[in-house]
């Protein structure tokens, strides 16, 4: 049997003392005299061994030469033995070491934790590079055994080796590297394929011998798999990983561990779900109970009270002392005959009980009870964070399954998530159920940017006219590595780019400059070396920062000009729907395009508390057109200081009939309901781009809303409003009455036109 755990390594491994034999060669004590005489018998212990069949022939003699390593005394105390690193390749263990392994079992086979063939092929590399290339690469981790006792329950040992007399030697399969290949290694570590080659197998001579020392490391290697296990609290095996981890600690094979929230506002301990409920011995039946139910009176007293731990050694007896405490009969009646309670606290606040138990007595005490002290903490942060989110599940399903939920509709959202969860919590099939508010009336607004198309077309080709010309200036400047041939090729293409911003921006004239920019002159300016350019063309390359270049000043005017226009409307639209919601609580969401759009939904069934009367929706009508006035009025002041004075249109429509709105789960958001509710969908749409009647003209103007109804009596109501901002110095008196041309799926729509006096404060 060969010393390699692995068939694939880089190494052709040798165990010699060869090394060790040297540095005791000079000694002059005299049974090292005496044992250098019987181990120049056996050359092998010096040129090396390649099987274990040989090493076991000499165990007694290397044994005798590696005594100075492990002394007798110290053979009960230490884990040690002789290793080849990352190997199964192990021997000459201590007394200690022997009974670890015995107690596992013959059928234990000792291996690395989470040691796989890759790891271990590139750390031999790792070692290569360092003892024969210099290198200084830090690769060493924490490296473990898990090795069970002979009760089952694994402890787990930090292994240490000393490698002072290991040698690395190149044979002639060796490949030589460059440091060019070294850099690109350690940059490769995944590529396992590239150390292969840069390695082949066999192709360097690890001789030596390594020593290897175990370290109990259980309870730390305890709480750091805890701390891995509460990061992934919704696994499916939390309550076994758990107990795992405190059977390691407590060394208790049947151990179990509970957890028990606390609700201090309602004085209540209940259940903890973690992905699926986790055990409570506390609360055996999972209902919640009131804590002074659950708790004897000094129980609740160290615990509620004092935050301090109850650790009961001997259930019997403690049930014996007082034969009604309810805290000793509920455990024996769980065959619980030894457990700590311990208190889970967080400034100053009870959030709940780790309960630790076994089926015997005297497992615990008021001494061992302090190793929960290393674990706690980190189960502190957890049920502090468990419990945050059992108070936001309600606005999680929200989230998940809604979207930013307007508070006037919230509480609809809120029933439904609240069902939702509740049937999930008692095992049912549950799916959420549709929103729908029916018999709302919609209102429409919008203030829309006039000509913002044009002025986005106007800044993109006077940003290419900058960079074009730009890039021209370089061009003329280069010699290399461009030939006059092809200077001249790219100035003409950039002279039909210029030419072709002459005229209206086409849709893909942006699309073909950019391209042409990237891939044919930015890398002929990369590869420029004249040192006279290469300030030209650094400059150049900052130009092109979409947030501080010259190259993208006028779009960033552009945008400026957009974004101020926008966040003056919605500050004053959003602002006055705070006076909006007290006259009736409504449903309200608005959208920045370019220019400000708006949906209002208002009825019973969005406030069924409250009674709705026509009155509430013409006091909101009157709210919208009074707030879009306010809206243009505000516009117009900002024109002047703005980057492109670009001017707005104001539009409202009114629709007669109540419609039914429904919540897309798909799309997160309220949509009509019906294929007769879609025409208030298809007005909006299609009517700010509608033209008068038997006209070209626009039904929107500048300087002037525009009111667009279908019936008697909205034109009645929509004329009194007018005369409503008419005699408060929003609107003029005169009205111009417009039919509006008929639309696709719409006819018969109906529009006033008043001029707004923009003077008015």
């Amino acid at each position: 049997m060969t010393l390699l755990s692995f068939q694939d390594s880089p190494f052709t491994v040798k165990l010699s003392f060869d090394k060790y034999i040297g540095t005791i060669a000079t000694s002059t004590q005299e049974n090292h005299r005496e044992l250098l005489k019987e181990v120049a018998q056996y050359p092998e212990l010096r040129t090396g061994m390649t099987e274990l069949s040989v090493i076991e022939e000499h165990q007694e003699l290397i044994s005798r030469l590696l005594a100075d390593f492990f002394p007798r005394g110290l053979s009960l105390n230490e884990i040690k033995a002789v290793s080849i690193p990352y190997t199964e390749t192990i021997f000459n263990h201590t007394d200690r070491f022997k009974a670890i392994l015995k107690a596992a079992g013959d059928s234990f086979q000792i291996n690395i934790r989470g040691f796989d063939e890759h790891q271990f092929y590139v750390l031999s590399c790792c070692l290569i590079l360092n003892q024969y290339y210099g290198t200084k690469l830090d690769f060493g981790k924490p490296l473990f055994y898990d090795i069970p006792m002979q009760n089952g329950v694994a402890k787990h040992y930090r292994i240490m080796y000393n490698a002072d007399y290991l040698e690395v030697e190149p044979t002639e399969n060796v490949v030589k590297l460059s440091q060019e290949e070294i850099d690109l290694l350690i940059n490769s570590y995944d590529d396992l394929e590239l150390w292969r080659e840069k390695f082949p197998s066999g192709s360097w001579i690890l001789k030596g011998f390594a020593l290897m020392t175990l370290f109990d490391a259980t309870i730390e290697n305890a709480v750091s798999i805890f701390k891995e296990k509460l990061l992934k609290l919704k696994a499916n095996d939390f309550q076994t990983s758990i107990e795992s981890i405190f059977q390691s600690i407590y060394r208790i094979p049947d151990l179990q561990v509970g957890i028990t929230l606390y609700h201090p506002a309602e004085h209540k301990f209940g259940i903890t779900t973690i992905g699926e409920p986790v055990k409570s011995f506390i609360l055996p039946d999972r209902q919640q109970r009131v804590d002074q139910d659950v708790l004897c009176p000094n129980s609740y007293r160290r615990i509620v009270e004092q935050k301090a731990s109850v650790v009961i050694s001997d259930s019997l007896k403690f049930q014996e002392s007082e034969p009604d405490n309810i805290l000793a009969n509920r455990f024996l009646a769980q065959g619980i005959k030894s457990f700590i309670l311990m208190p889970i606290v967080k400034n100053e606040t009870l959030l709940g009980v780790l309960e630790v138990v076994s089926p015997r007595s005297k497992d615990f005490n008021s001494i061992n009870v302090n190793k929960l002290e290393e674990v706690v903490p980190f189960l502190t942060d957890t049920i502090e964070r468990l419990i945050s989110e059992l108070q936001n599940q309600v606005q999680v399903v929200i989230q998940e399954k809604f979207t930013t939920i307007h508070p006037s509709v919230y509480w609809k959202f809120h029933a439904e998530a609240q069902r939702l969860i509740y049937d999930r919590q008692l095992g049912f099939d549950a799916t959420v159920r549709e929103i729908i508010f029916p018999e709302v009336y919609p209102l429409y607004g919008q203030v829309d940017i006039k000509g913002s198309s044009e002025a986005r077309n106007h800044s993109i080709q006077q940003d290419f006219r900058t960079q074009l010309n730009g890039i021209t200036f370089i061009l003329d400047q280069m010699t290399a590595p461009l030939s006059f041939e092809n200077s001249q090729k790219e100035k003409r293409s950039i002279e039909a780019f210029l030419k072709e911003l002459s005229f209206p921006l086409q849709a893909s004239t942006e699309q073909h400059i950019s391209t042409y920019i990237e891939t044919i002159i930015h890398p002929l300016f990369r590869e420029a070396r004249t040192p006279a350019l290469l300030p030209l063309i650094q400059h150049y390359f900052l130009s092109t920062n979409e947030e501080t270049g010259d190259f993208h000043t006028s779009r960033r005017r552009y945008e400026n000009t957009i974004s101020q226009i926008n966040e003056e409307m919605a500050k004053i639209l959003d602002h006055s729907q705070i006076r909006a919601q007290q006259i009736f609580p409504h449903y309200y969401e608005r959208f920045k395009t370019d220019g400000i759009e708006h949906n209002l939904y208002i009825g019973s069934s969005i406030s069924p508390g409250l009674n709705f009367d026509f009155e509430k929706l013409h006091e909101l009508r009157l709210w919208q057109l009074r707030t879009l006035m306010q809206m243009e009025i505000a516009h117009n002041r900002l024109k002047a200081g703005l980057p492109y004075p670009l001017d707005v249109t104001t539009l409202l429509l009114s629709y007669h009939s109540a419609i039914t709105i429904r919540f897309r789960m798909d799309e997160k958001r309220f949509d009509v309901d019906g294929s007769y509710n879609a025409r208030f969908e298809i007005a909006k749409k299609r009517i700010d781009k509608a033209n008068i009647k038997n006209t070209t003209e626009r039904i929107t103007a500048s300087g002037k809303v525009t009111i667009v109804y279908s019936n008697d009596s909205e034109e009645q109501e929509y004329l009194r409003h007018i005369h409503t901002l008419s005699a408060e110095g929003l609107l003029t008196a005169e009205t111009e009455h417009l039919e509006v041309e008929d639309l696709v799926g719409l006819s018969g729509l109906k529009a006033f036109r008043v001029k707004i006096i923009h003077s008015a404060s």
